[in-house]
């Protein structure tokens, strides 16, 4: 049973007062109105993100996880050359080649089809003799090796993508 105990739209019922005023009206309709945007939104942002394509890796150097000896073999198998990037952690300009070289659409296409790339920290595992064997001497070195092994071309330092290109193909005209 209620009773009116105002024209405040206060009311009494079962041992408890109900408050309903102007602004708790509001304040729901505000609340319905907020929950239905956040639901647009949320639709929305998942239609976009199912429409994004995925990433796929192709605008980018693809560096094999193989040891130096399988790539070597796979070079001599497939006749193809090797491209190798010798680096540190700690190395500021390899870390560079890493965000904007190696990202370069067109080079990571000629790279990709025509080299087994291989990236070779020189400081862990095999990196370490590998970079006494190249006689690395600063950071990065990129390494244009024959299917055999042998060194065709080396570049210490940074190169854009343009650059790099013009590194592969001097390599390949010797």
């Amino acid at each position: 049973m209620s009773v009116s105990l105002k024209d405040s739209n206060e009311y009494a019922h079962d041992g408890f007062i109900t408050i309903k005023t102007k602004k708790m009206k509001k304040l729901k309709i505000n609340l319905s109105i907020a929950t239905f945007c956040f639901a647009l939104c949320s639709f929305f942002l998942l239609l976009n993100a199912e429409a994004q394509p995925t990433y796929s890796g192709t605008d980018e150097i693809q560096f094999t996880t193989q040891s130096y000896k399988q790539v070597l073999a796979s070079a001599k198998a497939k006749h193809k050359k090797i491209f190798v990037d010798a680096y540190a952690t700690w190395c500021a300009p390899c870390k560079q080649l890493r965000g904007t070289t190696f990202k370069d659409a067109k080079t990571a296409a000629y790279f990709n089809q025509h080299f087994i790339n291989i990236s070779i920290d020189v400081e862990k595992g095999d990196g370490v003799e590998l970079a006494k064997t190249w006689q690395i001497e600063g950071l990065p070195t990129l390494l244009i090796l024959d299917e055999n092994g042998e060194i065709i071309a080396s570049h210490i330092g940074y190169v854009d993508g343009e650059g790099l290109l013009e590194f592969a193909g001097e390599a390949s005209g010797k």
